[in-house]
């Protein structure tokens, strides 16, 4: 078998759990004939870029590039390429590829195919090793995989709507929130903040939760209409089952059932966030009100693309601190201190 084609490109990469990330070159394979190559312009910093870098879910392989909230433009396409022309404004999410032929990549949910490819930490079919991820100055995408973005928004703010965007839309979409309906959104952080935004776009009434109280005037901003103090036990009581859904955009360890009891009969709780340890969930707070309880992954690539024309025609974009390349080991240490309003995004001319 001919060896793979491939060119160099500038990147940042762990070379070990314990390793800062530093300058690197890796590769990156030449188009084929469905692929788009892409120069990236931005790239979103997702809490996930940390746990992978320091193989906190014990799967990386090294080196390893994260990043999966890229957004570029189009540099180069293959022969047989029909969605996208040189030039075009374009992303690229948490995954690069599909097995493209299971019931789940039939129905547009690629994320839960068995034989997904992520954007980093899988397998490269191509040029083997581990799939290496945004944090660099260009990448190679089948066009199937690659999103196009809206042009009237900033397109550094778009990039981590790939992640954090995805993340909170597709369950608001799933569970069919809108007008009329009371949603709580748990947590104001990267995914939380997101969650805002959405659902008050739908139409709903929307509750964030938050401990610090300092973070009211920020999540009104945002566009919550009430701010419940989790920590106070008659603002959470005053709200008991009154919920249709709660969105829990929260990773650390927390009450689940003290959001469960806020939800009506038939009311569904959704977990994004990805806490380390297992949660505990009571009986007694499901059955006596037939409520649910759920998680959800970011979205398959119709939905992807749904959600990015959405925020185009409603103006929506992440609320980011912009970063340079070099900055980013002292970002992660910010990330952990939850010292970031909402999203850090790389400025990727900085490692030109």
């Amino acid at each position: 078998m001919p060896t793979p084609r491939a060119y160099s490109v500038k990147a940042y990469s762990a070379a070990s759990a314990q390793s800062p990330l530093a300058p690197t070159t890796i590769a990156r394979r030449e188009p084929g004939a469905t692929d788009v190559k892409i120069d990236i312009l931005y790239c979103g910093v997702c809490h996930s870029d940390l746990h992978f870098a320091r193989n906190e879910w014990n799967f990386t392989q090294y080196p390893a590039v994260p990043g999966h909230e890229i957004v570029g433009r189009v540099v180069a396409v293959g022969a047989g390429v029909k969605k996208f022309k040189v030039g075009d404004l374009v992303g690229v999410g948490c995954l690069v590829d599909s097995c493209r032929t299971c019931p789940d990549c039939r129905d547009g949910f690629e994320q839960f195919c068995t034989g997904m490819v992520m954007t980093y930490g899988s397998t490269d079919p191509i040029l083997g090793g581990g799939t290496l991820g945004g944090y660099a100055q260009g990448i190679v995408v089948t066009e199937d995989f690659v999103l196009r973005l809206p042009e009237n928004l900033n397109p550094a703010a778009v990039a981590p709507l790939l992640c954090a965007g995805i993340t909170t839309y597709s369950p608001l979409r799933h569970w069919k929130v809108g007008p009329g309906q009371k949603v709580g959104v748990v947590g104001l952080g990267g995914l939380g903040h997101m969650g805002v935004k959405f659902a008050r776009a739908f139409g709903a009434h929307v509750v964030l939760f938050t401990t610090s109280p300092g973070k009211t005037a920020d999540a009104l901003r945002l566009g919550a209409h009430e701010v419940v103090v989790s920590k106070d036990e008659a603002q959470m009581a005053a709200h008991a089952g009154s919920f249709d859904f709660v969105l829990d955009c929260v990773s650390a360890q927390h009450d689940l059932n003290a959001y469960l009891n806020l939800l009506k009969r038939d009311g569904n709780l959704t977990l994004v966030g990805a806490p380390e340890k297992p949660l505990a969930v009571a009986a007694f707070p499901l059955i006596f009100r037939r409520r649910s309880f759920s998680g959800s992954l970011i979205g398959g690539l119709p939905e992807t693309q749904e959600m990015l024309d959405f925020c185009g025609r409603h103006g929506i974009t992440s609320d980011i601190e912009m970063i340079r390349m070099d900055q980013i080991n002292d970002a992660y240490e910010r990330m952990l201190k939850s010292d970031v309003k909402y999203r850090f995004v790389i400025d990727m001319a900085s490692l030109r």
